[in-house]
Parts: structure tokens; sequence; C-alpha cells
């Protein structure tokens, strides 16, 4: 026959253990609902629902030729990554944006990928060190200083590959990228950035080259499902070609970007990554 004292012994026990799963009954929908209440914590300013950024590499010629007339038309600012051989091809035009606030953001020296292209065989991202990449990202920012008198404060992967070497000595530059920008930008990514999450340092880019409005509007709808940062990237901007925006879809898009019914922000990468960073505190 049991003790007095252990029966008294095996009621504390029960007691403080029933007591234990009433708190954590308790506690544990409260956690879940704080946690799905911080997905939703991030405000957009102006209760905005999403934002958009319009971003362009490598300083095709067609950019400043065709591209941010539209743009100015509209009022809206893009992003431009570019390479500072290919700006001295167009320098009055790629004054003239700089002086109608659209942001200028580096794409390196030499535009290095994969020396799986061809093309970028004498470039090859496989062949470069972590030193020689942050040289030439230095080497940019001062020649697009010198060019156009403004500091870069952002940054796009060329290509969208974020590593250096091979096999077993592969790094990511990454880390680099972090100390030397605000914001470096990927590219063919799968989907937008969530705002109180996103590395500014990996921002997702997407593509918008060679779309019309009505596949890219699914886009914006599903950023808006979760608030998100959709940014769009693209190359030449015209009518119709190889890596290019088409006119027609910026014009639609901005057009239901600048609707207020909409609850679009859309501005630059920087202004936008700042703000993020801001809120974030």
């Amino acid at each position: 026959m049991k003790s007095f004292h252990e029966i008294l012994k095996r009621n504390v026990f029960y007691q403080r253990n029933n007591s234990f799963l009433i708190i954590l009954f308790i506690l544990f929908p409260c956690k879940i609902l704080l946690a799905q209440q911080g997905e939703s914590t991030f405000a957009w300013p102006e209760g905005k629902q999403i934002a958009i950024s319009l971003s362009f590499d490598d300083a095709r010629a067609s950019q400043v030729d065709a591209g941010t007339a539209l743009l100015d038309q509209y009022g809206v600012k893009g992003t431009f990554y570019v390479v500072p051989n290919s700006v001295k091809q167009r320098l009055e035009g790629w004054k003239k944006a700089v002086i109608s606030g659209h942001e200028i953001g580096n794409h390196s020296f030499n535009h290095p990928c994969t020396g799986n292209f061809p093309w970028s065989r004498q470039k090859a991202i496989e062949n470069y060190t972590l030193k020689k990449m942050r040289n030439e990202l230095i080497l940019t920012n001062k020649a697009i200083k010198e060019l156009l008198g403004v500091e870069a404060e952002v940054f796009a992967y060329p290509c969208g590959q974020t590593y250096i070497g091979r096999g077993k000595n592969t790094k990511s530059y990454v880390p680099v990228v972090s100390k030397l920008f605000l914001s470096g930008r990927g590219w063919l990514d799968e989907g937008p950035n969530a705002p109180q999450f996103c590395d500014l340092a990996q921002l997702t880019g997407m593509e918008m080259d060679g779309k019309d409005f009505d596949q890219i509007l699914p886009l914006i709808e599903n950023a808006k499902k979760s608030g998100a940062w959709l940014v769009l990237a693209g190359h030449e901007m015209g009518a119709s070609g190889n890596q290019t925006t088409r006119l027609s879809m910026l014009k639609k898009l901005i057009e239901y970007a600048q609707n207020p019914a909409n609850g679009i922000w859309i501005a630059p990468i920087g202004t936008v990554a700042k703000y993020i960073k801001g809120q974030k505190g």
C-alpha cells in the first residue's frame, strides 16, 4: 500500500504538469498568432501593399536612346546597372538619365561570367579570386564617379552568378558585395523579396524581357499576397527583340502601378532598400 507521502508527491507532480500543459495550450496559439502577425507587420509607405522596382543591366544603348524617355514621361525612376565602357558609348544620354533622377548601379567593369559562355572565356568567373573581384568592383565605382558624378550604392551580379573559383576552391563573393554596396541583385530568380526577411545583398531579380503585361500581372498579384517587393530585371528597351523589355509592356505596367487603387509603390532599388533597412531599425 502506497504511503501518504507517495500519494501526495504524485498529486503535486500531476498538478504541476497539468498546469504546464494548460499554460502550453494557452501560449502556443498565441505564439502562432504573433508569428503570423510578424509576417504582416511590415508597412510600406502611404499604405501601399507592395513595392516594385524596374532595373536594367549592362548600360545598353537602347536604355538611354528610348527607355528613359518613357520612364521620364511617367515620372518613374529606374535602376540602371552599368558597365563603364558601355556608358562611354552614350555618355551624354547617361548624364541626362542621372539629371532625370534615375539610379545608377555597379555591374562590374568586365562583366565576368562563367567560362561556359564562349564570350566570357577570357574573363571567366571561375578564374577570379575574391581580391580580384573586390578590386574590380572598386575600380568600377571610381569609373562611374568619374563619368557620371554619382556614387554607385547598388550592385547587380553579372549573369546572376554570386561565386568565384571552381570546385573545392569555390567561394561566394556576396560578403564582398555586402561590404561595398547597399544591395546586390540577382537574375532569373523565381520569386519576389520578403521585405521583413530578405538579404539585401542577395535580392531576387525576376525577368521582364520578352514579356507582355499579362505575363507580368500574375507576378504582381502573387507579390500582393504577402506584401512583397518585386524587383524586375531587363536589358534592351524597345519594341521587341532578344533580351528586350518591351516598352508597350512598361507603359501598361506603369499605368497600372500608378493607379492608387492598386496599392503599388514603384521606386528605384536603392530607395526601397533604404526604406527596408530603416524599417528594420
